[in-house]
């Protein structure tokens, strides 16, 4: 095994381990990996999502065991964003604007997390059905498009309408990254998909780093800790997704 794909593996399971910790599948943070270290851009897309299902659903059934999941909440925007994630699968389109713009809009919530006050708990709204529904289409036809879970988007959306507190944003952007990845690979499985050969190794070194960071997330790290973290892995993929090759 090459000095260059063991760095890969290491960077990979921190990646895992960084977005599991804030209920995330990290496919962002995949392809900009991949795409440093050269891997072909038809296998990046289906590996980033299918990666994406196994992070995510570790992340998931942790912060579920904390009480952290609203199923009130995460109905409408699963409802919206499922069949536009299958559609958005289905498009062939030139990723590397909609990385760009998706980069540009991360370093708003960025700025938010960063320079403001935290939330209050206390402060929680009552969130909008029909809100939900538009901003779950919205992001799930982005996500099927550019083969990310979305919820490295609904997190802050989430946290700046101000309808759900750091964990609960976390177990409810996992269990969203999951059914939109599952949408978005059977969208691509209509236009034909391919794997590099050492997928079962990315597979389980991702899960790896997704169990140990969906532990301490949903039950050691704070919420201040968590919003600090948050900030970070979105700051992260901003400049990663605005200057790949940098």
């Amino acid at each position: 095994m090459t000095e260059s794909l063991l760095l890969f593996f290491g960077l990979l399971f921190l990646v895992a381990i960084l977005y599991a910790s804030v209920g995330h599948g990290g496919a962002s943070g995949y392809l900009a990996l991949m795409a440093i270290f050269s891997v072909a851009p038809n296998v990046m897309k289906p590996t980033a999502l299918l990666l994406n299902l196994f992070v995510s659903v570790t992340s998931f059934i942790q912060f579920y065991r904390g009480n952290h999941f609203k199923w009130k909440l995460f109905l409408p925007f699963a409802i919206a964003s499922i069949p536009m994630a299958f559609l958005g699968g289905m498009v062939v389109v030139d990723g590397n604007i909609y990385k760009k713009i998706l980069g540009l809009l991360l370093l708003i919530p960025v700025a938010r997390f960063l320079i403001f006050p935290q939330f209050d708990v206390s402060d929680i709204k009552k969130s909008n059905i029909g809100l939900s529904i538009v901003i779950g289409a919205t992001i799930g036809l982005l996500s099927g498009m550019i083969g990310i879970g979305g919820g490295i988007i609904l997190s802050p959306v989430l946290l700046l309408l101000k309808w759900t507190d750091q964990k609960q944003t976390a177990a409810i952007s996992a269990a969203f990254i999951f059914v939109n990845s599952v949408a978005g690979l059977a969208g691509q499985v209509t236009k034909g998909i391919h794997f590099t050969s050492d997928m079962f190794l990315y597979v389980v070194i991702a899960f790896a780093g997704g169990m140990i960071g969906a532990y301490f997330g949903a039950h050691r790290f704070k919420q201040t800790v968590l919003k600090n973290v948050l900030a970070i892995v979105l700051l992260m993929a901003a400049y990663k997704l605005i200057l790949p090759h940098a």
